[in-house]
């Protein structure tokens, strides 16, 4: 075994381990992915970064094949050392990171909880003299382990925390994307050479060696003792891989052990976790003892796990996987049933049921229900990918033809929510072929396929299986006919009006009790059909309706929030939408929160709190990352460059666009499409470039994105299109849907908008009536950006009228609204109106006040601690660490002048407060 000193020709990597401990010292946080073949030396830079980690404190892990199926299973064995901190951490994540680990009741939080009790428990544990957080064989973490590991290490910041993975390729998966990676490729001939120099071989044998190894340390290390034990046969002809070449030598090494020191290996090589106490055990039932393992030990096949020694582990996984995979069928059945029965305490009870499993030969009711049962605690601790498998298997096991569709159709309910869409999507057809006589449970079946088509593109295929599957139980099970049927709304907004208006009409014929609390969000939702014109009720009356059946359901409430903004009610929906962001917040749910801050985002633009939006936006944006949520990278790409637009930016507007627009899959619109297509039309308006910019209002404003709310939104921004390519005509259509939307919501604003549109068409002096009551409408609805854009349209009137003195006064309050708005190419424009009506430029002012120079991370952080709360607070809410948020208002003092958190309670006004 190569030591932490002995590593040859891997001075880059240890350099780049080198300056992440420095900058941990130093209070920076960092993490990075080893990638490499098995034996290519991920684990020797491990050690090496354990023994230069120096007094920093040390927690290391391994992923194990075999405990995949056991949720947080890696994460528990890792964090261990870590858990006498668990009191320091806020409750909700207390209590999330306790459920875990089966240490407290199951509280179903969000995944993401867990997550940040994780970042938080690190940065706790780093202490002083920081911490390097090592793991290795990061492919065979389990999934809930991963995402929790990966959700902490992408919001490191400012702990002093070093997270480095080590993760085999070819043998399952460790996606890690936004983190840093480093693939491990051979040795340089040179420093191959040097590790073979330990071994006596002729020229020639050394030669075949190293091509052979091809620069692999492991290869290069064992080889040549497969080569004295078994002379010329190791390298006997056919080109078995590297890997298999080196797995048939750790079978020539075990098959030369006592054949009870094999029995002993072979048990620890089907435990998951090397405790010794439940490998001797199991052990027993097969004639073998402690004494029986030094053999191993001796050769160096097995080490001590800790420091104590209660745990065991193989010195390498090529190692326990020869020991495995050479074993007989009958001898392994043996080995997990011995381990089974070793596993007799009800904490064991998940471990048992998989060793039975394991031990199964055919059908097993017993097992099958012991699966379920495991299965049901995993998806209660949010494991829900250990509870497909188990279900999936339980239902392999299953007698009865029944049970076993019930069990796959769990499955397939079960890798949806672990978004395993694939898997999801095959277990539900699976279960589907066995549901002849079951409408009940194909119904749900076919909203498991159509959630997993929905997630992979293929709205139409989604939008047709809800249909189907609503229709089943239309007249059975109206309430759950209600479900689909609004998850199918959903799916015919990306498809067009005539879906959307289909789907709404078959909600609104469903038979539905009006106990029902989906009674009155169904009643709602059908003012959604374009062809509507009568007003939909406030959204607060609906509210108020479904919270008398009962709580309300945050499926519920989120779709009433999307549906309020549809309908015009801002102000509602944005009461409705913050109101959610503090419940999640308070609770921890990072995973949900990108679907709340994007309807807090979209009443931020409409009531032109840029500032605001921009901070919202930039916030989410990073979470939807950090959970891999793709849909909401698009939409909060798309709702940047919107911002991006508006103050001119035109290289990042268009990256965002772009960034929006991607990956959408054929014949789709992506989820940010409608909001960068607004976003391009705005930017290419405020540059002067109209031409440019009614192609793409124009464009929005067609099938199948017509009658989503930023085409309904940008219909203002259009009609200005048309008069300034002097092709008004082109503005009838959409400017009459327009106005009958507005007369359906009944809002002052919508009404200005109307008549600031009627305004830009009329001719004469008919304009200036619809500019000054489209004026007396905002200001009684006090929308800053729209009210400017409206007194500029009118100013530019007056001054072409030659009533410069009159213009003066709209331009101005204009000019004063871009200024503070940051909107460069607008307050631009103004200002060039404004000169010709003979004022002085006297130049731009500064916008949003002292705050100006804050970043958004550093804004939302002043804000928070100026109302009183505690970095940890802070921390909990914005799903960083406390010393993250320590460092952000480090950063935040000399912009705002201040030099202490009191003081801060004096700039509350000039924060938004």
């Amino acid at each position: 075994m190569i030591g932490a000193g002995e590593l040859h020709g891997r001075k880059p990597e240890q350099d780049t381990i080198a300056d992440l401990l420095a900058g941990a010292r130093a209070g920076t946080s960092s993490s990075l992915v080893l990638r490499g073949e098995p034996g290519i030396g991920k684990t020797a830079l491990l050690d090496h970064a354990a023994a230069a980690a120096g007094a920093m404190r040390l927690l290391r892990g391994t992923g194990v094949e075999f405990e995949a199926e056991l949720p947080y299973s890696g994460l528990q064995l890792l964090l261990r050392p870590t858990l006498g901190s668990l009191a320091a951490l806020p409750g909700p994540q207390r209590a999330a990171l306790e459920a875990a680990f089966g240490l407290g009741p199951t509280a179903g939080s969000d995944p993401m909880l867990v997550g940040l009790a994780v970042l938080s428990l690190l940065t706790e544990y780093a202490d002083d003299t920081g911490l390097l957080c090592l793991v290795d064989d990061a492919q065979w973490l389990d999934r809930a382990s991963r995402e929790a590991l990966l959700f902490a290490a992408r919001r490191l910041h400012a702990e002093g925390v070093v997270m480095i993975f080590a993760a085999r390729d070819g043998e399952g998966s460790f996606p890690a994307p936004g983190l840093a990676e480093w693939r491990l490729s051979g040795l340089a001939p040179e420093a191959a050479a040097a590790l073979l120099d330990r071994h006596p071989l002729t020229p020639a044998v050394r030669y075949r060696l190293l091509a052979e190894a091809r620069g692999n340390p492991l290869a290069l290390l064992e080889l040549p003792l497969a080569l004295a034990a078994e002379g010329a046969s190791a390298f006997s002809p056919g080109a078995l891989p590297l890997t298999g070449r080196l797995r048939l030598a750790f079978h020539g090494q075990v098959s030369r052990l006592p054949e009870a020191c094999q029995s002993l290996l072979l048990v620890a090589a089907a435990d998951e976790t090397g405790e010794l106490a439940v490998i001797l055990r199991a052990a027993a039932a097969l004639g073998a003892t402690i004494e029986h393992l030094a053999p191993a030990e001796r050769a160096g096949l097995v080490l001590h796990g800790d420091a104590d020694g209660t745990t065991i582990r193989f010195r390498h996984p090529l190692i326990r996987a020869a020991v495995y995979q050479r074993a007989p069928l009958a001898q392994r059945l043996a080995v997990h049933r011995a381990l089974a029965a070793a596993l007799g305490s009800p904490e064991h009870a998940d471990r048992r049921a998989w060793h039975l499993a394991a031990a199964a030969t055919g059908a097993d009711e017993e097992v099958a229900t012991a699966l379920e049962r495991t299965a049901a605690r995993a998806r209660d601790r949010s494991g829900h990918e250990a509870a497909a498998a188990a279900y999936e298997r339980a239902a392999r096991l299953s007698v009865e033809p029944a049970a076993r569709a019930h069990r796959e159709a769990l499955a397939a309910e079960a890798a949806l929510e672990a978004g395993d869409l694939e898997r999801a999507r095959a277990l539900g057809v699976r279960a589907a072929r066995r549901l002849d006589e079951a409408p009940g449970v194909r119904a749900r079946i076919a909203q498991v396929q159509a959630v997993a088509d929905f997630w992979q593109g293929s709205y139409s295929t989604a939008h047709r299986l809800l249909l189907d599957g609503a229709g089943l139980i239309r007249d059975t099970d109206p309430g759950q006919a209600a479900r689909l049927l609004i998850q199918a709304v959903h799916t015919s907004w990306y498809l067009g009006e005539r879906q959307l208006a289909e789907t709404l009409d078959r909600l609104a014929a469903l038979p539905l009790d009006d106990a029902d609390p989906l009674a009155p969000v169904g009643r709602y939702l059908v003012h959604l059909d374009p062809g509507r014109s009568e007003r939909p009720p406030p959204l607060g009356d609906t509210l108020a309706a479904v919270r008398r059946r009962g709580p309300a359901p945050d499926q519920v409430l989120l779709i009433l929030c999307g549906a309020a903004l549809a309908l015009g009610q801002d102000s509602a929906a944005y009461e409705l939408a913050t109101a959610l962001v503090a419940e999640h917040r308070a609770r921890g749910g990072a995973g949900r929160l990108p679907t709340v801050l994007f309807f807090a985002a979209e009443g931020e633009v409409f009531a032109g709190r840029h500032r605001d939006a921009l901070a919202t936006a930039t916030e989410a944006l990073g979470l939807a990352r950090d959970t891999g949520q793709q849909q909401w990278v698009s939409q909060f790409s798309s709702v940047l460059a919107y911002l991006d637009a508006a103050t001119g930016e035109e290289a990042a507007c268009r990256r965002n666009a772009e960034e929006a627009l991607a990956g959408a899959a054929a014949a789709t619109i992506s989820a940010g499409a409608p909001w960068a297509y607004w976003s391009l039309g705005l930017l290419e308006l405020g540059l002067g470039r109209a031409e440019a910019a009614l192609a793409r209002f124009e464009r929005l404003n067609r099938e199948p994105m017509r009658h989503h709310i930023c085409a309904t939104r940008s219909i203002p921004d259009l009609v200005e299109s048309t008069v300034r390519v002097g092709e008004p005509e082109r503005a009838a259509e959409p400017l009459a849907r327009f106005a009958r939307w507005a007369g359906s919501v009944r809002q002052p604003w919508a009404d200005a908008l109307v008549l600031r549109c009627r305004g830009l068409l009329a001719v004469d002096d008919q304009a200036e009536a619809f500019y000054a009551a489209a004026l007396d409408r905002h200001d009684r609805d006090g929308r800053p950006l729209e009210y400017a854009r409206t007194a500029l349209l009118y100013g530019e009137w007056l001054r072409r009228a030659r009533r410069k003195a009159e213009a003066r006064g709209p331009l101005q309050a204009a000019v004063e609204v871009f200024d503070r708005l940051g909107m460069r190419p607008w307050a631009a424009r103004t200002r060039a109106e404004l000169t010709a009506t003979g004022v002085q430029d006297q130049g731009p002012t500064p916008g949003d006040g002292v705050a100006a120079g804050l970043t958004p991370q550093e804004l939302q952080i002043a804000r928070l601690a100026a109302q009183g709360l505690s970095n940890r607070d802070i921390a909990a809410q914005l799903f960083l660490s406390h010393r993250t948020v320590g460092y952000h208002l480090y950063k935040a003092y000399p912009k705002l002048g201040v030099t202490s958190r009191g003081e801060l309670k004096d700039f509350a006004g000039q924060l938004g407060l």
